[in-house]
């Protein structure tokens, strides 16, 4: 297997997704007990999963890339749903959400380039 600067120089996504885990990490403790468990523990799946199926594609060949792709999509989509979420139920705040936000919209931009690029 690869190491993670390679992994990082092919698919600079995986930087990018983690950068993003450690920020939301920091944002999820500060979340209520309660919804640390169920919208906090949900958002920190989805990026996970996610984080795990770019990594799958990454080593995968060409033709295998774009289904496990389109999957890691659907799990990005939830993710800024119960970002956005969070962000309206005031677990949150809009500096912080505009921050997170910011890093998904770079890596959704990455992704969407990515699966084109396998069309």
């Amino acid at each position: 297997m690869r190491n993670l600067d390679q992994l990082n120089n092919d698919a600079p996504i995986l930087k990018h997704t983690i950068d993003l885990y450690k920020e939301l990490y920091g944002y999820l403790k500060t979340f209520p007990k309660k919804d640390q468990y169920l919208l906090g523990k949900q958002i920190e799946e989805h990026v996970l999963v996610f984080l795990e199926l770019i990594l799958m594609a990454a080593g995968m060949q060409r033709l295998q890339k774009l289904e496990v792709l389109e999957q890691a999509n659907g799990k990005y989509e939830v993710f800024k749903v119960l970002l956005y979420v969070a962000r309206e139920m005031k677990m949150i705040n809009n500096e912080k959400y505009l921050s997170a936000e910011a890093k998904a919209q770079e890596i959704g931009m990455q992704l969407g380039g990515w699966i084109r690029s396998l069309r």
